[in-house]
């Protein structure tokens, strides 16, 4: 009986492959030079200190910073935003130094990772996903993240739960 169990289990598994044993589908080598433009044409909006930055979000879009407290959509990121954009020449500046871009079969719905070099975080690491509409592009999620080297994660931990618990002891 268990052997019949076994073999079953073992013939659901071949009907039913996991997503890993998937490799990604390759996108469309145009596709992908478009998006790395509109992506670096974002990135270059905030170095400039452009409002524009935000219009190439979806208005259902959501950005999450590195703080944990920094959950924002759209309209609520650029009101918080404002005093770094208006009256200055930069707001922040992310470049990227790689990007791998993947796409839905019909192109409409892209994500991308990425990796940056920034003035004020140093290395980090984003990823996000990209809507395709009539009008063009927009970004509906982006998540950013400071690229921490193993070696010193346990490091950064125990800073990060010292500040948590310094903040939580002065409420």
């Amino acid at each position: 009986m268990k052997s019949f169990f076994l073999a079953c289990c073992l013939l659901l598994a071949s009907m039913f492959p996991t997503a890993q044993a998937a490799p990604a589908a390759s996108v469309d080598p145009a596709l992908a030079k478009q998006v790395n433009a509109f992506v670096d044409a974002w990135h270059d909006d905030a170095a400039h200190a452009r409002m524009d930055y935000f219009d190439k979000i979806a208005a259902d879009g959501v950005y999450i910073g590195t703080d944990r407290s920094e959950l924002w959509k759209r309209d609520a990121f650029k009101e918080w935003a404002k005093g770094y954009f208006q009256g200055k020449t930069s707001a922040w500046t992310f470049r990227a130094t790689q990007r791998n871009v993947y796409a839905s079969p019909d192109g409409k719905v892209i994500w991308f990772d990425e990796l940056l070099d920034t003035e004020n975080l140093g290395h980090c690491m984003a990823s996000g996903v990209i809507r395709k509409t009539a009008k063009g592009f927009e970004i509906v999620h982006y998540q950013l993240s400071i690229a921490v080297p193993n070696e010193i994660a346990n490091q950064v931990t125990g800073l990060v739960k010292a500040a948590e618990a310094g903040a939580a002891g002065a409420k």
